[in-house]
């Protein structure tokens, strides 16, 4: 039986699939593929890096705060005058010894501290960087108050009550301040929001010279409902932020139960917060001086209503 003619010059293929069409790759290639990953999410984008670093350090300074630790000679030596409660004082070996490492020691005898020599690695790793001086100071975590017991012990001892919250103040040293400058002034308490605040750690205890020991802090889930908890019970609560109603000359309310509000000095008090104030105060000051340290104008305020307080028929 003769061959089917086949032409001369055909090329023979071991091609696979379809012999017509695309297989689909056309239609597949139509297909949406969805929302653009954020410049985050991208491993190859340097915002993803970015992110990853921050992350690290977050998690480095979450652990330095869980340790709580105290470092450099002078910090630590305050500390131990301002009678911080502490647990134990950690000396790198090796360390040159001078007058204040040697009071350090002598001081954490004379309180019945345990004194650690620990190996400089140790140390290093406790603090998160090498920048401790060969010496550390860990601080027993701070207790803090509960808001509702303390308007209810003042309501209790029949005083008029003064308060200061703080709002977006992540300073720990304006922290200390407020609280040495409460106590001084006659204050009863400090509140502070539970996140994104500064906290009660060893540098407030220095800062505050000892006072954080008497004068109790409470921390505030929701700072706006802890303020519309304070004037259910009859206080004023007085913000304090630049054009204002009033200023500290015009305002005479300091002899009523009082809660002073302070922001920080950039930001000032949030949208919210400022909302629920029964009165925004400002602090009268020279035209070319634009804002007061968060501290200080804590301080001043205080100052203020503590002698309207002691004015004749006030006290």
């Amino acid at each position: 039986m003769a061959k089917p003619y086949e032409r001369p010059n055909k090329q023979k293929k071991n091609k696979k699939g379809p012999t017509k069409g695309s297989g689909g790759q056309r239609r597949r290639g139509l297909k949406g593929k969805g929302a653009t990953p954020k410049a985050e999410d991208r491993v190859y984008h340097a915002a993803h890096k970015r992110k990853l670093e921050q992350q690290r350090r977050a998690q480095g300074r979450h652990e330095r705060e869980k340790a709580d630790l105290v470092v450099g000679r002078n910090p630590v030596v305050e500390c131990l005058h301002a009678k911080v409660p502490a647990e134990a004082l950690y000396v790198a070996l090796g360390t040159a010894h001078d007058d204040r490492l040697s009071e350090a020691v002598t001081l954490a005898n004379s309180k019945g501290l345990p004194v650690h020599e620990v190996q400089r690695s140790v140390l290093d790793e406790m603090t998160g960087n090498g920048m401790h001086q060969g010496i550390g100071l860990k601080i027993q975590p701070y207790k803090y108050a509960d808001v509702f017991d303390l308007i209810a012990g003042v309501n209790d001892r029949q005083e008029t009550g003064m308060f200061v919250v703080l709002d977006n103040i992540t300073d720990p040293r304006n922290l200390g301040a407020v609280i040495r400058s409460t106590a001084a002034f006659g204050g009863h308490g400090v509140i502070i929001p539970e996140r994104r605040s500064a906290q009660v750690t060893g540098v407030a205890w220095r800062t505050s010279a000892g006072t954080a020991a008497r004068l109790p802090v409470a921390k505030a889930t929701n700072l706006t409902r802890t303020i519309k908890e304070f004037k259910d019970n009859g206080y004023v609560v007085v913000g304090l932020d630049a054009g204002g109603e009033h200023t500290l000359d015009t305002f005479d309310q300091a002899t009523d139960p009082v809660v002073i509000v302070v922001g920080s000095e950039g930001k000032g008090i949030s949208r919210l917060v400022r909302e629920n104030c029964d009165v925004i105060m400002s602090i009268p000051m020279v035209d070319w001086v634009e804002s007061l340290n968060a501290s200080v104008a804590a301080g001043v305020v205080l100052s203020e209503f503590a002698r309207q307080r002691r004015q004749p028929g006030n006290q």
